[in-house]
């Protein structure tokens, strides 16, 4: 097995090491089908792992499950027993399997397929499925693999064409539910309410099977997502090897600014080497372009020392056709590639097998989603190697300084709030065209769904008759609703000169993402926003080659409407509660790429917004303000914050361009400086709800992380923002220290 050294690779700032570790097995459950049996054995499986015979033992007798292992820990299995012993009895019975990415399907598709038996018959409906087959999958598929936005738009909707299939189902498999966060998992938890009550129609109650990661809250999650209780299976039965782990950090270019090598470099540098060691490796980027990036870079590495192995690495992202995508998962399933630079499209539970060796470039946001992308090497208890390549973010640089509290920390909790009110009234508007609402509809939708529809057909949307409410408009109402939006007002993105649509983004956040001049990446490529027609909601692109990003400048101002929370922390009163955030876009920066200079300041004229969402705040008193130097004091209420922000996607399994906030000398309702960190969603999602109940937490990490950077005046790895709104003006690292030093009670 490959391992690396710091002798060879000065990078290398930390190594761990995993033990190995037996597994648990099980016999063949008595009650399997014969059949099943049968082809298991055919398949090389002769038992199964603890965890597996469990799973199957409570959803065959009709419990909803959670499972939550590790990677490549045969979930599948766990799902799969309890449908194809189903199948086997009757074969009319029908199963739903939804993942949320369609390289899980097409994996999950090879699976079930490879087993050989007669009365399972799979298919894949989803937005690949040519039109002319999807009459016959209608008819005869009892395994339907689709998506949550299929489900959403396609097949909901269209019940009447779906009624053999509803009433004859039987399971629902959730695989990979810890996606379902956020604003994401917010929305597809209403779809999966609508799922229920459709089936309802139908007489069927299927029972529930969800896989997640190991996260902090699996069948908390199960719940929320289907508003069911669940029967949760954690221990983990199957085996794993040792496996290195290498905190990789890129050398600093400049100390004092903070600059280092770049990233995507290093990572294919490192690619190289392991592939010339004939080590099969996966790298995971966060971005599509980054993806390119390592690629490009990895592959010049190759053709200059090694051009035979060239040939042997392929790029894997979203935006390729169907056809590419099943053709560079082919070669990797088939052996045929040696390495795969990849977005988060292969992190998930894909079975690609015989993986040496993970780079993971970057962090990937999340605690679970790393251990996620480790666990893709090493199936089946063979030695493998992690390697995490840090960029200049602040939460990759704390790691790196404080790995143990990489190791050591447990995962984060998923959070969605499916009855967050503008997604939740978009979801009662496509419930109502599915069939009319009635009380008995509160089932499922929840005691707040009466005065929900009550306030929709008051807007029109709805028709009351009596207590029945029916859509009232001839449109079709799913199709406006995303459920990557919690807004129902956004804004379309078009392709100047083709007319192509490429994305959505919220009337709330649209100003940010696509003001007029704004650079904007779709599918790798770069484009640039020509014109924004406010009246229009629509955003014109125009692709553009271009060595800078853009940055916006706002003001924001928040207005408490009302605290639901108060609590005593260290040395504040923190409160929570709902607040109306206003926001205006004044300017942007061009900044160049290289080296993120800034290379000009552009003024702009746009209307101020507002959206309510949920945060918290606290207000500094006079013994902690008057620690700080004076002219300190807005750097480091502002460089605090932004610490705070850095650091809270640890505690809840969100990005940072999810989360706002704002720092402040005076702010009238408090009365004095006050730092606000809020939900960056309409209507928030349960992001800073979870930065207040472990806030001393928060505070203590978000210090710790400041105070170890080795800048002088603060810099990309501690108080700098990417996103920041006042352009990291003005910043005090010393003030941002001695306040939340004050603010943890020390």
């Amino acid at each position: 097995m490959v391992r690396l050294s710091p002798e060879k690779y000065p990078q290398i700032v930390a190594i761990s090491h995993q033990a190995a570790r037996p597994g648990r097995f099980a016999e063949m459950p008595a009650a399997l089908a014969g059949s099943v049996r049968q082809a298991l054995a055919s398949a090389g499986i002769s038992r199964l792992y603890s965890h597996q015979a469990r799973a199957f033992e409570l959803a065959s007798a009709g419990r909803n499950v959670a499972v939550t292992t590790a990677s490549a820990s045969g979930k599948s299995l766990c799902f799969n027993l309890p449908v194809l012993d189903r199948l086997a009895g009757d074969d009319r019975s029908r199963a739903l399997y939804l993942y949320p990415t369609k390289a899980l399907t097409q994996d999950q598709v090879r699976k079930l397929q490879a087993l050989r038996l007669p009365f399972a018959r799979p298919a894949v409906y989803d937005g690949d499925t040519p039109a002319a087959h999807r009459p016959q999958i209608r008819k005869r598929a009892n395994i339907l693999l689709t998506n949550p936005d299929m489900l959403h738009v396609g097949i909901l909707p269209h019940r009447d064409a779906w009624e053999d299939f509803f009433f004859n189902l039987k399971y629902v498999v959730i695989d990979e539910a810890h996606s379902y966060r956020g604003v994401f998992g917010s929305g597809v938890a209403n779809v999966i309410r609508r799922l229920r009550r459709v089936a309802s129609f139908y007489g069927a109650s299927p029972v529930f099977v969800l896989t997640t990661a190991t996260i902090a809250n699996p069948a908390e999650l199960a719940s929320a997502l289907t508003g069911m209780d669940f029967e949760l299976v954690s221990g983990d039965g199957s085996p794993s090897g040792e496996r290195q782990i290498v905190f990789w950090n890129p050398p600093l270019l400049d100390e004092s600014l903070g600059i280092r090598k770049s990233t995507f470099g290093e990572s294919s540098l490192l690619l190289a080497e392991l592939l010339k060691k004939k080590a099969r490796t996966i790298v995971f980027t966060r971005t599509r372009k980054g993806t390119e990036l390592v690629y490009k870079y990895a592959r010049g590495l190759l053709e200059d020392g090694q051009p035979e192995l060239a040939g042997a690495i392929a790029p894997y992202r979203g935006g390729y056709t169907p056809g590419q995508r099943r053709q560079i998962e082919k070669a990797l399933f088939d052996g045929e590639l040696l390495g795969v630079v990849s977005t988060s499209a292969l992190e998930l539970g894909i079975d690609v097998g015989g993986i040496d060796a993970v780079i993971s470039a970057t962090f990937p946001g999340t605690v679970a989603s790393l251990l996620q992308q480790w666990g893709r090497a090493g199936r089946g208890g063979q030695q493998s190697l992690a390697v995490f390549i840090a960029g200049i973010d602040a939460l990759d640089q704390y790691f790196m300084t404080h790995p143990e509290q990489l190791l050591e920390r447990d995962v984060e909790a998923a959070i969605l709030d499916f009855s967050n009110e503008q997604i939740f009234a978009g979801h009662l508007k496509a419930a109502a065209f599915e069939a009319p609402l009635t009380p008995v509809d509160s089932a499922f939708f929840g005691p707040e769904m009466a005065a929900a529809a009550g306030r929709l057909a008051d807007a029109g949307e709805l028709r009351q008759t009596g207590d029945s409410f029916t859509w009232a408009k001839p449109e079709f109402p799913a199709a406006a609703v995303s459920l990557r939006s919690s807004s129902a007002d956004s804004f379309t993105i078009v392709e100047q000169g083709t007319g192509n649509i490429m994305g959505q983004v919220e009337a709330e956040r649209a100003f940010i993402f696509v003001h007029p001049g704004a650079v904007y990446l779709h599918l790798g490529e770069t484009y640039q926003v020509d014109r924004l027609d406010l009246a229009g909601r629509v955003a014109l692109v125009k692709p553009v080659l271009v060595d800078y990003y853009t940055q916006p400048k706002k003001e924001t101002d928040v207005e408490i409407e009302e605290r639901t929370l108060l609590r005593r922390a260290g040395g504040v009163e923190l409160s929570f509660g709902r607040l109306l955030v206003t926001e205006q876009v004044t300017a942007f920066q061009k900044k160049q790429l290289t080296d993120n200079q800034v290379l000009e300041i552009i003024e702009l004229e746009l209307p101020a917004q507002n959206f309510r969402t949920e945060g918290l705040w606290f207000t500094l008193p006079e013994e902690i303000v008057g620690a700080v130097e004076p002219q300190d004091l807005p750097g480091g209420l502002h460089g605090a914050e932004h610490g705070l922000i850095a650091l809270l996607p640890l505690f809840a399994m969100c990005d940072r361009w999810d989360i706002g906030g704002l720092s402040t000398e005076f702010q009238w309702q408090t009365g004095g400086p006050s730092i606000f960190i809020y939900d960056g969603h309409p209507g928030g999602i349960g992001i800073t709800r979870a930065g207040f109940h472990r806030f001393e937490e928060l505070v203590a990490e978000a210090r710790q992380l400041i105070e170890s950077c080795p800048c002088q005046t603060g810099c990309p790895s501690c108080i700098q923002s990417p996103k920041c709104g006042n352009l990291n003006e003005p910043l005090s690292k010393q003030g941002a220290i001695s306040l939340l030093a004050g603010v943890g009670g020390n």
